[in-house]
């Protein structure tokens, strides 16, 4: 995992943002905050975490996605009293006790702490295995240019928010969370056998959905969801649904 960790500051960083990324900066006085940047279409651009400093917000992302992301966010800039710079900060992270200084990972509780530093690097966890088994989207595997967030579980990992105002994507975002069922999205199944992240998943052999991250005898896939039944097929891997419990 490689990241870019940039430095906005200004007296307008918040505003700025405000009116871009999908959930409400106004959250920063509380801790971190997970966020992403859309199209006009609504479809995924980048996520990042957001962190708070005294005079400036850290903006966590990425490394591939990093030039590009600030790119664009500069393309918004216009007239707004904020600057973006890129740090020499390192992330370090973990799942055991948190050390001085790090700050919670606003998705999930599992994903422990992040410290943002001179050390980088991590505590050993097995990050593929815990986000297969918390249903947790990585950059590049299961959020491409492709994906609309509310299908990659975005409101349960804490990264939109509907009540804030308008954002870069806000109405293709808000119809589909009040004016449509969401047919597809991100789910873990059971598998067994092995393929690629990419490969299709067939049912009866029409499609299905597309397998991502495995670990565990668990995967994470891109699901159709009136598709989910036993007899799932990807490539040599066999999937289906999680027995309760």
């Amino acid at each position: 995992m490689q990241r870019r960790i940039y430095r906005i500051s200004g007296p307008d960083r918040e505003s700025f943002l405000q009116g871009l990324v999908t959930n409400d900066v106004r959250r920063l006085k509380d801790g971190p905050v997970y966020a992403a940047l859309l199209t006009p279409q609504g479809k995924f651009i980048a996520d990042f975490l957001l962190i708070p400093e005294s005079e400036a917000i850290l903006l966590d992302v990425e490394a591939s996605l990093g030039p590009a992301l600030v790119q664009r966010l500069s393309m918004y800039r216009l007239r707004a009293k904020a600057e973006i710079t890129e740090t020499d900060l390192k992330l370090h992270r973990g799942t055991g006790p948190a050390p001085a200084g790090a700050v919670p990972d606003p998705r999930n509780p599992a994903l422990g702490w992040r410290l943002y530093g001179t050390e980088e690097g991590d505590d050993g966890t097995d990050w593929t295995a815990l986000r297969v088994a918390h249903a947790i989207p990585e950059t590049g595997i299961e959020l491409t240019p492709e994906t609309y967030i509310l299908e990659a579980g975005f409101e349960r990992l804490n990264g939109v928010d509907f009540r804030k105002g308008c954002y870069v994507g806000q109405e293709v975002t808000a119809r589909m969370k009040h004016k449509t069922e969401l047919k597809k999205g991100l789910v873990t199944l059971a598998i067994e056998g092995s393929a690629a992240p990419g490969t299709e998943i067939t049912l009866d052999g029409k499609p299905a959905g597309t397998l991502f991250s495995s670990a565990n005898g668990r995967a994470l896939a891109h699901m159709r969801f009136d598709r989910i039944a036993e007899g799932l097929e990807a490539g040599e891997a066999r999937l289906a649904p999680l027995s309760a419990g």
